[in-house]
């Protein structure tokens, strides 16, 4: 399956942006999606995930309350909502898509599980 991340941009700290990560390609099979997150000089990590029925969702503690994700199956198309922005929040955001099983219904925070990554969408946030 192909990723394709948009949304990044520029915003003022308490801002908001919302991340889009459209799959294409093998599109009728299950897929659970996670956002990851590397910012310059920083190790890539985990900011929030979604299960492939979209029933079950994480997140990493600093954006709980302020991020939501969400999945669109019509559209193919996986969310990241994110409000009340923070200069830390700076950082590129990547999607990664795990195709999966029927009982393997939950989230994944393990970037080496994902074999599908999208090119990444830089995210600024300005004090």
């Amino acid at each position: 399956v192909q990723l394709q991340a948009s949304g990044g941009g520029s915003v003022q700290a308490g801002g908001s942006l919302r991340l889009s990560c459209t799959t294409s390609g093998r599109t009728s099979s299950r897929y659970r999606v996670s956002w990851f997150r590397q910012a310059p000089g920083k190790e890539r990590e985990f900011v929030a995930g979604i299960s492939w029925s979209g029933r079950s969702t994480d997140y990493e503690d600093s954006v709980k309350g302020r991020f939501t994700i969400s999945r669109d199956t019509r559209r193919n198309t996986v969310f990241l909502q994110m409000s009340s922005l923070k200069p830390e929040d700076t950082a590129v955001y990547f999607c990664a898509a795990e195709e999966v099983d029927y009982s393997s219904d939950y989230v994944s925070g393990l970037d080496f599980k994902f074999n599908s990554w999208g090119q990444g969408t830089l995210v600024t946030v300005s004090s």
